[in-house]
């Protein structure tokens, strides 16, 4: 099988790197004969962000004899799609030949018109821009790679080694990717996605009003019950009035508000503690791990204990997504 993977000025040299050791390590452990080629629009030469330059690079026509196109990332900037690629996308879609838009590759995918309507993932910084430009094209942050057989776009930076993994897998079989795995050292199959990656910082507001310093009296007593009759009164306003000033000073309701920052004070604790589960649903207003670990799971697809081993800053830097 021949994976055609595109490069351009600026690429990483990971983002580049990732399909090509992936599947290169297929035929490199005899399991079937694939191979990787890098293409541009035009053949030649590219520089990478990091300052090397690749030579030997195809031109897109290297893309017409692919079994596989793969977009591997996409320009900082965000820039549209160009002609050059978008007939190779859209000419090998045609021909049934999938498409994987990894990270920011999403981008250009969606631009060439084969994510309308249909869900897709892509590095949760470019979220916001792309729903703005392809308010057609669902964004999930709740898994790390998203294949509907034709096209397939994965979550941020390293989520691309578990969507080629799948690849993989889903060609060749478990054994197969497990063995790739094992070669690579790297997980066979991850959980969760990458809504636990990202950063969720508390809108900075004026001090001057009732409903700023009621965020700073609530963020001091998250272990405490606080109800929505209990928030108004410590901003001396009226039930409805509170409500209706909170939704509009923050977006959300209280409610919301306060279970995104209990969310937000547990996985700091799991970061920096090695306070039990019971002890931080306790601390940060859960009441009970149970509740904690519901509230966990349906915002960061992942539990506690697993987002602990991963980000624990007591034992050296988070397993990177």
């Amino acid at each position: 099988m021949r994976i055609a993977v595109y490069a351009f000025n600026g690429a990483t040299m990971f983002h580049l790197a990732v399909p090509q050791m992936v599947f290169d390590e297929v035929a490199r452990q005899g399991l079937a004969g694939w191979e990787t080629v890098l293409f541009s629009d035009q053949a030649g030469e590219i520089t990478t962000a990091e300052g090397y330059r690749l030579g030997g690079v195809k031109g897109p026509e290297a893309a017409d004899r692919a079994d596989i196109v793969v977009v591997p990332s996409w320009f900082d900037d965000g820039r549209m799609l160009g002609d050059s690629l978008r007939r190779v996308l859209q000419g090998a879609h045609v021909r049934g030949v999938p498409i994987l838009g990894l990270c920011l590759g999403a981008i250009p995918v969606a631009d060439a018109g084969l994510l309308a309507g249909r869900r897709a993932v892509t590095h949760w910084q470019a979220f916001d821009s792309l729903a703005v430009r392809h308010p057609d094209v669902p964004l999930d942050q709740s898994v790390l790679y998203i294949d509907h057989g034709d096209v397939l776009t994965s979550a941020g930076t390293a989520s691309a080694l578990d969507a080629c993994l799948h690849v993989v897998r889903s060609r060749l079989g478990a054994e197969a990717a497990n063995q790739v795995a094992r070669s690579l050292v790297i997980a066979p199959h991850r959980e969760g996605g990458q809504a636990q990656y990202i950063e969720r910082p508390v809108p900075q507001r004026s001090t001057d009003d009732p409903i700023s310093l009621l965020l700073e009296w609530a963020l001091a007593h998250l272990g405490e019950p606080l109800t929505i009759d209990r928030l108004a009164a410590q901003a001396h306003l009226s039930r409805r009035t509170f409500v209706r000033a909170f939704r509009a000073a923050t977006g959300t309701t209280p409610a919301a508000w306060i279970r995104a920052r209990r969310l937000d004070a547990a996985r700091r604790l799991l970061e920096t503690t090695d306070l039990s589960v019971d002890q931080i649903s306790a601390d940060c207003g859960f009441g009970n791990a149970v509740t904690l670990r519901q509230n966990f799971a349906a915002a960061f697809s992942t539990t506690p204990t697993e987002y602990r081993r991963r980000f624990d800053a007591r034992s050296g830097a988070p397993s990177p997504l």
